[in-house]
């Protein structure tokens, strides 16, 4: 590999497309492992992890590129389903290694003028995507993550109900604020409570239905109960497709609830938002263009490159009102262009990654109409999962219906059919998914992850995410019920 210099650069890329290439990075096939599992001890051993203080040769580092490609997980392999992220679409890759070679920050029109166009017309099309009023009547900005964005809609939530808690303090208030949100919501909202000083005691968790699905009725009882509590309820998270289960809210009950009580409603569609692209899935979200905040994340099942998070707001100016410090050393005012275009005053961050392009990219090279083709593949996929687990001997489904890319399921293994299912019998189950989990990752042949449901009192049980990149077939998902039965063979 070519020492590394301004002339030398393409030459660095060249080669670095060459190991890719030789290392099958980016290979979909079935031939090829989805990881070659090491333990950190022999890894530590294998690969020059070390830094030292002089630098290392060019074959040295060369070796470090290929060992870092070989041993890292390879989420393009079609037997990928870890995560509720998995491959990348081939465009976000492209714009996020454009992104990364011209290296700058979003904050100004002044150092990212293509790209601060961009994010606009990105913010604008998910404004409508979601049904909410175009900007300057709407909002957003890309941020790093969802849980961010999840904070983002406490913050704007606390300022409109206490607007003074950006000048003077927590101490201003003279109750607590509550938040409510589902027991299958995710953990940043418990993140959001602590961050922003409300403490983690001050959330509200609702119980959910036998799909996973928060129930208004407990909604109602919890607002009350916080009030006899002396607090004052301000925030209603409602989620668009739970962590584990995929499950929906209902989103049209709840907004009902909360513009009766005068509650901020956001929405935590970090994972389900995808749907709004399909005419065929998007009634699953009914009712999200109610609420006044949304989080989704394109990084989930559509296959844009990590990081790539969207928050949406209604309302004019709010981003800006809330997050704004006025400094001028950046945000002059005085500048020779219109300076509504910088956006960087309206984010918590100062530096601030560019993830519009890649989503753009996708967007522009696929269009709506290809990326609803993507998305409407992935569900079909899933429902052929779930139609085959329903179907198959050993197969168990923790529930019967999912509303968006996930199936949960355990696998029984012959022995342990017919049996009494005593409390000794589910610890075995439990204990058994683990070990399945286990000898696939050591094979290198599949990758799903398990989990417990501990607020449902059910221990571990496979989680089978399917995504949009690398695109799902029917044959994938046999091959995913296939291994399982093979490693459970014996047991």
């Amino acid at each position: 590999m070519a020492a590394s210099s301004t002339n030398g650069i393409i030459d660095l890329l060249e080669n670095l497309l060459k190991i890719l290439k030789e290392e099958h990075a980016f290979d979909r096939s079935d031939d090829q492992p989805v990881v070659r599992f090491r333990y950190p001890a022999y890894l530590q051993k294998k690969m020059p992890i070390s830094l030292d203080d002089n630098p290392a040769s060019s074959s040295d580092v060369e070796t470090a590129i290929r060992q870092t490609i070989r041993y890292s997980v390879k989420t393009s392999s079609p037997h990928f389903h870890n995560q509720l992220y998995a491959g990348v679409d081939e465009f976000g890759l492209i714009g996020s290694w454009l992104t990364d070679m011209l290296n700058t920050s979003q904050y100004t029109y002044e150092v990212a003028p293509v790209f601060t166009l961009m994010e606009r017309e990105v913010i604008q099309k998910s404004l409508e995507l979601v049904g909410y009023p175009l900007m300057p009547d709407g909002d957003g900005m890309m941020c790093p993550g969802g849980s961010i964005a999840n904070m983002y809609g406490m913050m704007l939530a606390r300022h409109e109900v206490m607007p003074q808690v950006k000048k003077s303090g927590l101490c201003s208030l003279k109750s607590p604020l509550a938040c409510f949100t589902s027991e299958n919501s995710h953990y940043s909202i418990l993140k959001g409570a602590n961050w922003l000083g409300l403490g983690t005691d001050q959330v509200y968790k609702v119980e959910t239905d036998e799909f996973g699905r928060m129930k208004v009725g407990d909604l109602k009882r919890l607002l009350m109960k916080a009030r006899s509590d002396g607090k004052l309820p301000f925030f209603v998270n409602a989620t668009a497709g739970t962590t584990v289960l995929g499950a929906i809210d209902p989103l049209p009950e709840i907004a009902a609830v909360c513009r009766k009580e005068s509650l901020w409603l956001h929405v935590d569609a970090c994972l389900g938002g995808t749907l709004l692209f399909s005419e065929k899935y998007r009634y699953r979200l009914r009712g999200i263009e109610l609420s006044n905040s949304v989080s989704w994340n394109p990084h989930k099942m559509l296959g844009a490159p990590l990081q790539c998070s969207l928050f949406l707001v209604k309302g004019k100016n709010v981003l800006h009102e809330v997050n704004c410090a006025q400094a001028r050393y950046l945000f002059q005012q005085d500048k020779f262009y219109d300076v509504s275009w910088d956006t960087g005053d309206k984010s918590v961050q100062c530096g601030r990654k560019v993830d519009a392009m890649k989503f753009w990219l996708m967007w522009k090279a696929r269009g709506k109409i290809g990326l609803t083709r993507s998305v409407e593949q992935a569900m079909s996929c899933a429902e052929y999962f779930l139609k085959r687990i329903k179907e198959t001997t050993g197969f168990r489904l923790v529930q019967s219906h999912y509303q968006c890319c996930n199936v949960c399921f355990w696998y029984i293994p012959s022995t342990m059919r017919n049996q009494k299912e005593t409390p000794a019998w589910w610890k075995k189950l439990y204990e058994i998914t683990t070990l399945i989990k286990k000898r696939m990752t050591l094979d290198g042949s599949l990758m799903i992850s398990y989990t417990p449901l501990p607020q449902k009192e059910l221990g571990n049980f496979f989680r089978m995410v399917v995504n949009c990149q690398p695109p799902p077939t029917k044959s994938s998902m046999d091959y995913a019920i296939s291994q399982i039965e093979k490693f459970a063979a014996d047991l």
